[in-house]
């Protein structure tokens, strides 16, 4: 298939990979975009293995605590001016304690009644006098013996561009926070080795066999790489196993357990993860509503 300049920008962009190396793997791979970095990465060409597709979507995440129960929700919105808007942030705050009191899905919340008609219906009425489509796309409960959240980037309070909450069994005496802001900032794939996506594990298994192949060593001594080189990969993506941000000579898990508490769970939702947003071109989409079309 022909390969466009757009796929290999959009490759060297994700990856560092330079242009012909990005064209390369597009090639041998037949345009597909996930199975082009992990080429690059078995080639060593890859400088990072950054997630595919560009967070895009604009809104917030609220997050609302009450008695060992918490709960995160994302409303997404067009443009980031209706996110600094007061009547949105109030509505995305006063859906986060709907949440809280009645959610388990977003179908449950979304039937539930705020003010007098469902949340749905509120939503509704929001579009039609704030002129965005929005919709709320997602949430999540934890539920803990403590639960201690943080939002970064806050637009106000509780709710903002990211938003984490964390469950800890014991008496919190502060390092819940800091748990929470290490959590924002790296944003680990699961609590511990346990909880991994299988999926995922055996991908990066499957990438750094390709990558220790590549050294032309015997598969006895790539083998014995590849247990180091996972061990590694766990550390680096589980919360408890990861060095923990503010002491890194610590584990997180250790950090806990020198504070007297364990960490149970932990939610962290970032606006637009996941969704892709059409690039355009403002200049032109400014003259385009001047001239009424």
């Amino acid at each position: 298939m022909a390969i466009t300049a757009a796929q290999v920008k959009e490759l060297r962009e994700s990856t560092g990979a330079g242009m012909m190396d990005a064209k390369k793997a597009l090639t041998e791979t037949d345009g597909d975009m996930e199975a082009a970095v992990d080429w690059l990465r078995t080639k060593g060409l890859a400088k990072a293995a950054k997630k595919s597709g560009r967070v895009a979507a604009e809104g917030l995440v609220a997050v609302a605590v009450s008695d060992g129960k918490g709960v995160a929700i994302e409303v997404n919105s067009e443009t980031d001016f209706v996110a600094k808007n007061a009547d949105f942030q109030k509505l995305v705050a006063d859906i986060a304690e709907v949440a809280l009191e009645t959610g388990e899905t977003v179908e449950v919340v979304k039937a539930a009644h705020l003010n007098g008609k469902t949340v749905d219906d509120v939503l509704t009425d929001a579009i039609a006098r704030i002129g965005e489509n929005m919709t709320l796309r997602r949430m999540h409960m934890l539920q803990g013996d403590e639960i201690v959240h943080y939002v970064h980037n806050a637009a106000t309070d509780g709710m903002g561009k990211i938003g984490v909450l964390v469950a800890l069994k014991g008496a919190d005496n502060g390092i819940g926070k800091q748990i929470a802001m290490h959590i924002a900032a790296t944003n680990p794939a699961a609590l511990s080795e346990a909880d991994l996506d299988p999926a995922i594990v055996e991908k990066e298994k499957s990438v750094q066999m390709e990558i220790a192949r590549e050294s032309g060593k015997p598969e006895a001594v790539i083998e014995k790489m590849i247990v180091g080189r996972m061990n590694k990969f766990v550390a680096e993506v589980t919360l408890l196993n990861q060095a923990f941000v503010v002491n890194p000579d610590l584990t997180v898990a250790q950090a806990a357990k020198d504070a007297g508490v364990e960490i149970t769970g932990f939610v962290r939702m970032e606006v637009g993860e996941g969704i892709e947003k059409k690039e355009e071109d403002f200049a032109a989409e400014v003259a385009k509503t001047a001239a009424g079309k």
